[in-house]
C-alpha cells in the first residue's frame, strides 16, 4: 500500500542518483510524496502568445511563438538563433548550455513556443536560455497556467530547471494521484466547501484554468491551517480537561498592600487583565496566557500583582527576561511597588557575585525569598525553588521553547504547600511586539491571549519625523538644542561595522567617528554600545547613559528591549528603511518615558525607494503598534515572527501564510474549536481520519502545552 508515494524520486525519468541527491540536499526531496507536495510559487500565463513587435525589454516574461530563420554557432559554448513570427517581427535567442543538442534541433523553418524574460542587447531584442517547446505538447501539462518552483543555482547548474521540475511533477502526478487517499472526513468536506485531495494535488501543478487553481490552493491551505489548528488546540482541550494545575483562589495581602498604595489608577485594559489572570489562577487548572501589551502600556505592573496573587497563595514566582539590563530595570521597578509589602524580592543573573547568588539560592530553596527576577540563569540545575507557582516569561521569543520547558520543571514539590497537587507552574508570557491577531491565532494557538490596548495617564505621545540627507546639519542642530536643554538622545544604527556590498548603509563604527566629531568633548559625552562589545564594556555604556553621565548613545538595536532612562527625549534612527516596521516602533518607545516632550527623528537614506518612504510614513502617522504590526506583516510577510519565533510550531506551512489567509485561518480554527468541543481526543470515529492524520511523523512535536 502507498507504494508509488514512498518512492525515492531517484527512479524517475532523467533523475538518477546524482540529481536525486541534489534535490534532497538543496529542497529536502526524497520521495514521490515529497515532490507532489512540493508547490509553485507563483505562475505564468502559458496561453497567451506575446507578439514579438509589442515585447517590451523590462516585463518579467513573455511567450513567442515563431519558426527559426537562422542559426549561429558563435563558440562551442555560444549559440545564437534568430527566429521571426507570423508577423515578420524578429528577435534573438541566445544559449551557453545544450549548445550542441540546441543547434542540431533548430534547424532553419522549425516552429517552436519560446518562453523566458527580454532583454536587450546591443540594440537587439534577446532572450537569453528560454524554455523551449515544440507547440501544442500534451500531457496533465495542458492548462493554460504554469507552476513556477523555488530552485537555487546549484539546481539550475546541475540541469534541474524549471522545466526538469514540471516533468518531474508530471510523472510523479500520474504514478502517484491513483493511491492519494482523502485526510479530511466527509463532513469537514462539506461544511468548509472544499474540493477532494487528488483534485487538488493535481491543479496546484499543473491547473486547468485560474478557477480550479483557486479551488486547489483553498483546499489545500485550509487542510494545512486546521491541522495547525487542531495540533496546538488539542493539546489545550486535553490539558483543561484533565490535566490539574496549582489552584489559587486567595488574593491575599501583599496584593492588596501593592494595589492600595499604587501611585495611579491602574487604566481599564489593565484591571481587564488582571481579573482573566485571577480566573485562571484560581481555575484549578494550568495557565497558559500571552499577555501582549504596546511599549509602555504596563505590562510589568500586571506582572507583579500576577505574582502577589501566588504568594498570597503560598508560593513562589519568578520573572524571566532576555538580558541583563532588562532583569536589572524588572528588579528595579518591582522593588519599588512591593515596598508597601513585605515581600523579599531578588536579581540573579550571570554576573551576581557568588556571596550573594549563594544566598539567593538558599532562600529561594526554604521558601523565604517570594520573587526572583533573572535570565536565563534561572534556567541552572543549581537554581530549586521551594513551591514556583508562576513563571513570567519576559520577551519570550528571545527564549528557546527547549530552554523555557526547564522552568516548568522547576514546579513546586508535592509537600511544600499543604494538599497541593504535584503540577507545573502557572506560565505568563509577556511581548511588547504587539503581534496581529491572526499570526497571535497561529503561534500561540494553544495559549488564552490578554491585550493590554490602552496606554496608562501621562504617558505622553512621541512626536515621529522623516528626513532624508539634507536635513542631517539641521538635525544635529536640533540635538544639540535637547542636550542643552538637559536632554539625553539616543542615535540607532542598523549595521555595526561598514559593508562594501552595502555601502550606503549607515553603520555604528563610522557613525560613532561622526557624532564624536559633531559633539566633541568637553561640551558632550558620547557612549556606543553593539552587540560584539564585552558584556563589562556594554554595560559600562549603558549605564553611564542610564544614569545620566553620557549625553548622546549610539547603538545598534541592542537597546530595543528594556532600556529605560526617562530623561532621553530624542530617538534618532540612521538608515531608517533597513528597519521593519514593528522594530521602529519598539525603538521609538524607549523616548517618552519622562516628563519631557519627545520626538523620533526617522533618518532615511540616499535610496529609499517609494514604497519604503510609504512604509515610513505611516509611523509617523500612528503610535498604535497593532495597526502598525498588521501593516509591517501586510507589506513585509510575517517574518521571523512566523518562523524562527515558535519553534514549537507544530505544522511547518508550504501554502498558507497567516499574512495573507486571515479569514482562511478563522475558518479552520472554528472548525477545529467545533470538532474539539464535541471530542477533545478525536475518537469518534468520525473524526477517524483527522486523528489518523495527526498521528504522522509531521505533527509528532513535544507536548510543550504546559510552557508557551
Amino acid at each position: 500500500m502507498m507504494r508509488e508515494l514512498e518512492t525515492g524520486i531517484q527512479f524517475l525519468r532523467g533523475v538518477g542518483p546524482r540529481r536525486a541527491a541534489l534535490l534532497e540536499r538543496e529542497l529536502g526531496l526524497r520521495t514521490l510524496d515529497d515532490l507532489i507536495h512540493f508547490f509553485p510559487f507563483r505562475y505564468v500565463d502559458r496561453s497567451r502568445m506575446t507578439p514579438i513587435s509589442a515585447i517590451a525589454p523590462d516585463v518579467a516574461y513573455v511567450q513567442v511563438r515563431a519558426k527559426v530563420v537562422e542559426r549561429k554557432l558563435i563558440s562551442p559554448k555560444h549559440l545564437s538563433v534568430l527566429v521571426e513570427d507570423a508577423d515578420a517581427s524578429r528577435m534573438e535567442m541566445v544559449f551557453f548550455k545544450g549548445v550542441k543538442w540546441n543547434y542540431e534541433r533548430m534547424s532553419p523553418g522549425a516552429v517552436f513556443v519560446f518562453f523566458g524574460k527580454p532583454q536587450v542587447y546591443k540594440g537587439r531584442l534577446n532572450m537569453v536560455h528560454p524554455e523551449v517547446d515544440i507547440p501544442q505538447e500534451g500531457g496533465l501539462t495542458q492548462g493554460s497556467l504554469t507552476g513556477i518552483y523555488p530552485s537555487t543555482e546549484k539546481l539550475k547548474a546541475g540541469g534541474v530547471t524549471g522545466k526538469v521540475l514540471c516533468r518531474m511533477q508530471e510523472e510523479a502526478l500520474s504514478r502517484c494521484l491513483p493511491e492519494i487517499r482523502e485526510t479530511l472526513p466527509d463532513a469537514v468536506m462539506q461544511q468548509l466547501a472544499l474540493c477532494p485531495l487528488a483534485y487538488a494535488l493535481r491543479n496546484i501543478h499543473f491547473p486547468l484554468d485560474a478557477y480550479a487553481l483557486q479551488k486547489a490552493e483553498r483546499r489545500l491551505k485550509t487542510e494545512e491551517l486546521l491541522f495547525l489548528q487542531l495540533s496546538l488546540l488539542k493539546q489545550k482541550y486535553v490539558r483543561r480537561n484533565c490535566e490539574q494545575g496549582i489552584r489559587m483562589p486567595l488574593v491575599g495581602a501583599a496584593f492588596h498592600a501593592c494595589y492600595r498604595a499604587l501611585p495611579y489608577a491602574l487604566t481599564g485594559a489593565q484591571q481587564r487583565v488582571v481579573r482573566e489572570i485571577r480566573a485562571d489562577l484560581a481555575g484549578g487548572h494550568q495557565m497558559n496566557r500571552l499577555l501582549q501589551g504596546d511599549v509602555g502600556s504596563g505590562k510589568t505592573m500586571v506582572a507583579v500583582l500576577s505574582c502577589l496573587i501566588a504568594i498570597g497563595n503560598g508560593y513562589q514566582a519568578c520573572i524571566m527576561a532576555p538580558t541583563e539590563v532588562l532583569a536589572r530595570q524588572h528588579y528595579e521597578n518591582i522593588s519599588r511597588y512591593l515596598r508597601p509589602t513585605s515581600v523579599r524580592c531578588a536579581l540573579l543573573t550571570g554576573s551576581t557575585p557568588k556571596k550573594e547568588r549563594k544566598a539567593v539560592l538558599a532562600a529561594l530553596a526554604d521558601g523565604t525569598l517570594g520573587i526572583v527576577v533573572g535570565t536565563h540563569a534561572l534556567l541552572e540545575d543549581t537554581v530549586q525553588f521551594h513551591a514556583l507557582g508562576l513563571a513570567v516569561i519576559d520577551e519570550q521569543h528571545r527564549f528557546g521553547v527547549d530552554q523555557r520547558s526547564r522552568l516548568w520543571q522547576k514546579g513546586p514539590l508535592g509537600n511544600a504547600v499543604p494538599d497541593a497537587p504535584v503540577a507545573p507552574p502557572h506560565v505568563l508570557v509577556m511581548t511588547a511586539t504587539p503581534i496581529p491577531r491572526t499570526l497571535a491565532m497561529t503561534l500561540y494557538g494553544d495559549l488564552e491571549v490578554s491585550v493590554i490596548d490602552e496606554m496608562p495617564p501621562g504617558r505622553k505621545p512621541v512626536k515621529t519625523l522623516l528626513a532624508g540627507p539634507s536635513k542631517r546639519a539641521a538635525m544635529y542642530r536640533f540635538l544639540r538644542g535637547e542636550i542643552a536643554a538637559g536632554s539625553q538622545v539616543f542615535i540607532v544604527y542598523p549595521m555595526i561595522f561598514n559593508n562594501e556590498k552595502m555601502e550606503d548603509v549607515s553603520n555604528v563604527e563610522r557613525g560613532y567617528e561622526e557624532i564624536v566629531r559633531e559633539f566633541p568633548l568637553p561640551d558632550y559625552k558620547v557612549a556606543i554600545v553593539h552587540g560584539q562589545q564585552r558584556p563589562e564594556d556594554k554595560n559600562f555604556n549603558m549605564k553611564a547613559f542610564a544614569e545620566g553621565r553620557a549625553h548622546i548613545l549610539v547603538s545598534t538595536t541592542v537597546i530595543e528591549v528594556g532600556v529605560d532612562v526617562p530623561n532621553a527625549s530624542v530617538m534618532v534612527i540612521e538608515g531608517a528603511e533597513r528597519f521593519g516596521l514593528s522594530q521602529l516602533h519598539q525603538l521609538r518607545g524607549r523616548v517618552g518615558r519622562g516628563d519631557r516632550a519627545s520626538c523620533c527623528i526617522l533618518m532615511r537614506g540616499e535610496k529609499c525607494s517609494r514604497e519604503s518612504v510609504q512604509r515610513l510614513e505611516l509611523l509617523c502617522r500612528t503610535e498604535n503598534g497593532f495597526e502598525i504590526a498588521e501593516a509591517d506583516m501586510r507589506m513585509r510577510g510575517p517574518g521571523d515572527l512566523e518562523g524562527t519565533q515558535q519553534s514549537g510550531l507544530p505544522v511547518a506551512l508550504r501554502l498558507a501564510s497567516p499574512a495573507r489567509d486571515g479569514r482562511l485561518l478563522e475558518e479552520a480554527r472554528a472548525m477545529a474549536k467545533r470538532i474539539l468541543e464535541a471530542d477533545p481526543f478525536l475518537r469518534d470515529p468520525a473524526n477517524g481520519l483527522l486523528a489518523a492524520e495527526l498521528q504522522k511523523q509531521q505533527y509528532a512535536i513535544k507536548d510543550y502545552s504546559k510552557i508557551s
